[in-house]
């Protein structure tokens, strides 16, 4: 059947009005406390009159996608929630995630790792290769120490005082000269992690390598995932990690808001 090039005006109508529905979830979204709009608040917002409003509002709540509950403020609906986590569900994340992973890596010429915490280790799951000769040695699947990797201290610095327990009792032997093998020492970087918003692996887990990560949130407001930039200490020297910081972070950023997580 050919596509009809010229819809009636009842269908051009049913799509603005669909767009204007989609809108309203979008603007609901947009509530960070949970406590939703008005219907006046949405009609200034959307600038939409509040007839118009309430009719395009009605088959959302009847399909619980919105609910209207006794303090009279709009807010999303069980139903969306349902939908968020059927979208988690059917997640690849490696796969879903490799176009920031490249985007990054194509702005950085640099190796980039996705990785999951698996403490008191971490484990890498996807890898976008730097076009250089000289790389950083990893394969997918394999495991490192979260204490003397950048993206086990990033995921870290957001983890349960029980976690960070577990990862210093399983003990925390010297990679190399730079790594950190106290819990005094590791506590402090990771509260520094907290403040900056990224960690740095100084050469600490692999000699002549540094790295630079930043976690990711999902839409639990967990941090089990993080992604970093490796490249060998001489071409990223130390006085070049707050110029690469940002990079990272954006692009954890942008993984987070793929997982319904909130950017920190």
């Amino acid at each position: 059947m050919s596509p009809d090039l010229n819809p009636t005006p009842g269908r051009r109508n049913n799509s603005a009005s669909l767009r204007r529905a989609i809108s309203i979830l979008l603007q609901l979204g947009e509530s960070t406390d949970g406590n939703g709009y008005t219907l006046a608040e949405l009609s200034r917002e959307l600038d939409l009159n509040k007839s118009t409003l309430l009719r395009l509002l009605q088959p959302l709540l009847e399909a619980r996608l919105v609910e209207h509950p006794a303090s009279g403020r709009y807010r999303l609906g069980w139903r969306m929630a349902q939908l968020g986590r059927a979208y988690l569900a059917g997640l690849d994340l490696p796969r879903s995630m490799h176009d920031i992973l490249q985007k990054l890596a194509s702005q950085t010429r640099e190796t980039v790792h996705l990785v999951i915490a698996d403490f008191p280790n971490i484990v890498y799951i996807h890898k976008v290769d730097t076009p250089h000769p000289v790389r950083m040695f990893s394969r997918i699947g394999n495991s490192a120490p979260a204490y003397c990797t950048s993206v086990g201290k990033a995921m870290l610095a957001h983890a349960t005082p029980e976690t960070v327990d577990l990862v210093i009792a399983n003990g925390m032997p010297a990679h190399t000269p730079r790594t950190i093998t106290t819990a005094e020492e590791l506590r402090a970087a990771l509260s520094d992690i907290r403040q900056r918003g990224y960690a740095v692996d100084d050469i600490e887990h692999e000699e002549g390598i540094r790295c630079v990560a930043a976690p990711v949130f999902d839409h639990s407001g967990a941090c089990a995932t993080a992604i970093s930039v490796s490249a060998p200490a001489d071409r990223l020297p130390g006085e070049n990690v707050p110029e690469l910081a940002p990079l990272v972070i954006a692009a954890a950023n942008e993984i987070s808001t793929r997982l319904g997580g909130a950017i920190r």
